[in-house]
């Protein structure tokens, strides 16, 4: 008898610890309520291992976010909804439906057409269901990675600036309406408002200079971890912490760290 593959043991780990009899108690707890959480921050540590170049990390971050697959895939079998199998055939046949100039000898000339081929297929599956073009965006996906979602579907039916110009001129309004919220001291609420319509407007920004907000955002990120640590290093040279320095100091020693990392 052939040792099992790769997945087939995984299978079988991930059947062995929901067992009643003999299985690992936390396993046999959760559910897919419980598990949800572990399964988005296993794809967030995917995408941190990529962008560390760490592809020893990525293979097992890979592993991990295979396991909360199998995970669920299990909770569902046990539940007689589906199994791993199942998951594995419906995402072979929506790939398979989606491309055929590679399975079906359809022509395809580039990635663009490719696209807007994928966008149809996927309108045509929504209208079949029912659904309208914004109906299926998960409400669950991180704020700015639904805007940007929210703002390509819509533009995929037309409904857009024809450039660039367009997002950026109305950042400026939403700014404009911010500043009059502002100067007449509304309530938080209309401040949230205001705050996420320019938070809106710069992802649309992103979406037509084809920019990754999620990206551009976490590489702002690292830029101001990178320039804090240079303040406190320098605040730590006089034997002081950052919470001891003026404002006006604290703000030459930014522009300092600006300037020392920008030559690097």
């Amino acid at each position: 008898m052939s040792d099992p593959s790769p997945i087939e043991r995984l299978l079988e780990v991930m059947r062995r610890l929901r067992d009643p009899d003999g299985g690992c108690p936390w396993d046999r707890e959760q559910s897919f309520e419980s598990i949800a959480p572990y399964t988005i921050e296993e794809a967030y540590e995917v995408a941190d291992a990529i962008d560390r170049r760490d592809y020893t990390a990525l293979r097992k971050e890979l592993g991990d976010l295979l396991f909360q697959v199998v995970f669920h895939s299990r909770l569902a079998e046990e539940r007689g909804f589906f199994g791993f199998n199942d998951v594995a055939d419906a995402i072979s046949d929506k790939l398979t439906a989606r491309h055929p100039n590679v399975f079906a000898g359809e022509h395809i000339a580039s990635a663009a057409e490719q696209n807007q081929a994928w966008e149809r297929r996927k309108a045509a599956e929504r209208a079949a269901h029912g659904l309208g073009t914004l109906d299926d965006v998960p409400l669950s996906l991180p704020a700015l990675k639904r805007a940007e979602k929210l703002g390509r579907r819509a533009s995929a039916e037309g409904f857009d600036w024809p450039d660039v110009a367009g997002p950026r001129a109305a950042l400026d309004g939403e700014l404009a309406e911010l500043d009059d919220a502002l100067a007449q001291g509304v309530a938080r609420e209309a401040l949230l408002e205001e705050l996420g319509d320019i938070l809106f407007s710069v992802v649309n920004i992103a979406r037509h200079l084809k920019i990754d907000p999620e990206e551009a955002l976490r590489l702002s990120n690292q830029k101001f971890v990178a320039r804090y640590r240079e303040v406190e290093r320098a605040m730590a040279a006089g034997g002081r912490k950052v919470s001891d320095g003026s404002p006006d100091e604290l703000d030459a020693f930014w522009r300092t760290a600006k300037e020392t990392l920008r030559k690097q």
